[in-house]
């Protein structure tokens, strides 16, 4: 909301104690602007790499439930998915935010490759979902610097191959999707 310039300006005259206090209450009411002013602030933009590990490990140990419909693995993929989404939201790591989804989807394809093998109407959403994300993924790819680009072709690569080996190739390949990525 874009304020008026008169409020601007009355805002700024505020003594820097008032203002303090105004904007400490507007900051608890924002559990995102909270998070990133913390991130950037008190943890000074280094911790990026903790996180990342700390996102790493959640998608393991998430992966090695024992879900036996693809409508569980859907649905920890995408509650994953929002935890990547709300990390690159908070500290700006573009690329951690394309490692993090590579891994999930590479991680959770190999766990339940099982499960996602077969096309059914059970399976119709997640197979839908995951090509969507193979779109995703790719397409941040593409946006890369190609120094940062090569560094996953590797595993971008082993996502395609278990996209269109499991239910989601149908959707795949309405969307067009590359089976290889080269440099």
């Amino acid at each position: 909301m874009a304020l008026p310039e008169q409020l601007k300006k009355a805002i700024i005259q505020m003594p820097a104690k008032e203002k303090d206090k105004l904007l400490l209450r507007l900051i608890t009411k924002d559990k995102t602007l909270s998070d990133r002013l913390h991130f950037e602030l008190i943890e000074d933009s280094a911790t990026i790499p903790e996180r990342r590990e700390e996102l790493m490990g959640r998608i393991v140990r998430t992966s090695k439930f024992n879900q036996n419909t693809p409508g569980w693995v859907l649905m920890d993929m995408r509650t994953l998915s929002g935890d990547i989404a709300y990390h690159v939201k908070v500290t700006k790591d573009k690329i951690g935010g394309i490692e993090l989804n590579l891994f999930l989807l590479n991680t959770f394809l190999e766990s339940y490759s099982d499960i996602l093998r077969t096309y059914s109407s059970r399976a119709d959403t997640c197979a839908l979902y995951i090509a969507k994300k193979a779109q995703v993924i790719l397409n941040g790819l593409s946006k890369l610097d190609e120094d940062y680009r090569i560094d996953y072709i590797k595993d971008a690569n082993r996502m395609l191959q278990l996209v269109f080996s499991l239910c989601s190739k149908m959707y795949a390949r309405q969307m067009e999707l590359p089976q290889e990525i080269e440099l």
